[in-house]
Parts: C-alpha cells; structure tokens; sequence
C-alpha cells in the first residue's frame, strides 16, 4: 500500500502497526495523482486503488489484479454502478 500510495502522491508516514495518510493536500483540485501501481497481486491493493482513481486527477493503472474476480466477482460491475470507468486488459504470458 505505501508504494501505492507513494505513486499517486500521497503524503504518508509508515508506522511500526501500519501507515500515518497525511490529509489536506490538494494537487490541482485533486486530492492526489495518478500512476503505475502494482497489485503485487493482493486483491485488497488492486480494490484499494480502483476506488482512490475516483478522486485521482489523473488516470490510476493497476497491474497483476485478475485475483479480484475470484475474491470479488462482482467487483468490477459494482464499481462501474458507482462511476467507475474501468478498462480489462490482459497481458499474455511472457510478454
């Protein structure tokens, strides 16, 4: 999560029991960026950012999160419902 964070711009301090998201910022009328992430392929990060890209100012990439159809099937439907625009890509192995 606080490389994820780091990306998009987040102000952040980790801790020894988890991460300190410092609030306030803004980033031309933006709560924070936009960015590369990598899931690492945890279901939870790849969900996380999804929903951060709702108040991102610029456009949130998200690798390795195919395990979110099988923790979330409905996740992607759902997301959309709520005014996500989110776009399926799949990267063929060894490419």
């Amino acid at each position: 999560m606080a490389n994820g964070l780091a990306v998009i711009g987040v102000k952040h301090t980790l801790v020894e029991d988890g991460i300190d998201i410092l609030g306030g910022g803004r980033l031309n009328g933006h709560n924070y960026g936009g960015g590369r992430i990598d899931s690492l392929g945890d279901h939870r990060i790849a969900m996380a950012f999804a929903i951060a890209a709702l108040r991102a100012g610029d456009e949130i990439i998200i690798d390795d999160c195919a395990n979110v159809a099988t923790s979330f099937p409905g996740f992607i439907d759902l997301a959309r419902k709520v005014g996500l625009q989110l776009n399926e890509e799949t990267v063929e192995e060894g490419v």
